[in-house]
């Protein structure tokens, strides 16, 4: 079961990241409250986590076992290629500025580096959400055949929630404190550990669960609600003091948004299934791993160098000049290489 509207969703949350790590002083935030907004808007990671462990409830529908080893050989298809592309970029500048490390490129290769402190963000910055996404995937066939083919619904929700409010608890308690650390963990350690995002994606298989059975034959118009949430998750990220959303507070309204975009028939719903929308969601993962690469490689100095663009004074210029040569990437890396290796795979599989 595909829900083409939801594809595009990956898009937007792609594109405000990429706002998020190289936009932040374009003119359009000197705004205090879009500025406040921005530097919040690594939450669309959580988003990311939470649609994942949606989708792969809806994509199973109806079936009563998963092979664990067929599932992961299909889902590393999906993304490890361009993952892996994208390793070798950065890889590739380091070694240029004689600044890479072997133990790095260890560590990002077996996508385990978000477990070690200090490593989440070595290489290719994005890379981390990929490192706790793989541990999700590991996981995800022992939750589907042992505990959601088995264990009864309520005692399931019941786990998770207070399984998402304890990891709340323990991240705001770590960031209350200067010096406290968990097994070496320190407080940024814990934003991109992969146990600590865990109850982002249950939190999305419990909603690809309860939608699945109750909600996934319902087609109304939930426009007005969608805008709704969207406008309280703007408010929540201007208006909140020491919250931390990083790791999965938002679910509160991420969990309902994907349910209701699911469900809706409304003029969003007609818009966000275009084909031209679609293709952007497509493109959308490329877009997230692609980004520093793009940003790296067409640097200030050759910005300067060949098109004599200032790096303050040309600064909104520049920007876009990147993100289109990032979008351009993206689509031909999916058309030529992350779809046709993907495919190849898949038919190696079947």
């Amino acid at each position: 079961m595909r829900i083409e509207q939801l594809t595009f969703t990956r898009f937007i949350a792609a594109i405000i990241i990429v706002f998020f790590h190289y936009g932040k002083d374009l003119f359009v935030f000197d705004n205090s409250y879009l500025r406040f907004f921005i530097e919040q808007a690594d939450v669309c990671v959580s988003y990311f986590f939470i649609l994942s462990g949606f989708i792969m409830i809806v994509a199973y529908k109806g079936k009563l076992e998963i092979n664990a080893l067929d599932f992961l050989r299909s889902r590393l298809a999906r993304i490890y290629p361009v993952y892996f592309l994208t390793i070798i970029l950065i890889f590739i500048g380091l070694i240029f500025l004689n600044e890479f490390s072997i133990y790095d490129l260890f560590l990002n290769v077996f996508m385990i580096q978000s477990w070690f402190p200090g490593k989440a963000l070595t290489l290719n910055l994005p890379g981390w959400s990929i490192s706790v996404e793989f541990f999700f995937y590991v996981l995800f066939p022992f939750l589907f055949n042992s505990i959601y083919r088995k264990i009864n619904i309520k005692m399931v929700t019941i786990f998770i929630v207070l399984f998402w409010i304890l990891s709340q608890v323990v991240l705001h308690f770590m960031f209350s404190k200067t010096s406290v650390s968990i097994f070496g963990l320190g407080n940024s350690d814990l934003l991109f550990f992969p146990l600590m995002h865990l109850n982002e994606f249950l939190l999305g298989n419990l909603a690809g669960i309860y939608f699945v059975k109750r909600f996934s034959d319902l087609k109304k118009n939930f426009d007005l609600e969608i805008l709704v949430i969207l406008l309280l998750i703007v408010f929540a990220l201007i208006f909140s003091s020491d919250l931390i959303y990083h790791n999965g507070l938002l679910a509160v309204f991420f969990v309902p948004l994907i349910i209701l975009l699911s469900a809706n028939n409304g003029v969003l719903t007609t818009v966000f299934i275009n084909k031209n929308c679609v293709f952007l969601g497509e493109i959308s993962f490329g877009i997230y791993l692609l980004q520093q690469p793009v940003w790296v490689y067409l640097s200030d100095y050759r910005l300067n160098k060949y098109f004599h663009l200032d790096k303050i004074e040309d600064y909104t210029l520049s920007f876009f000049i990147r993100l289109t040569v990032l979008l351009f990437i993206a689509a031909i890396c999916y058309k030529f290489f992350e779809l046709p290796i993907r495919n190849k795979i898949k038919n190696k599989l079947n």
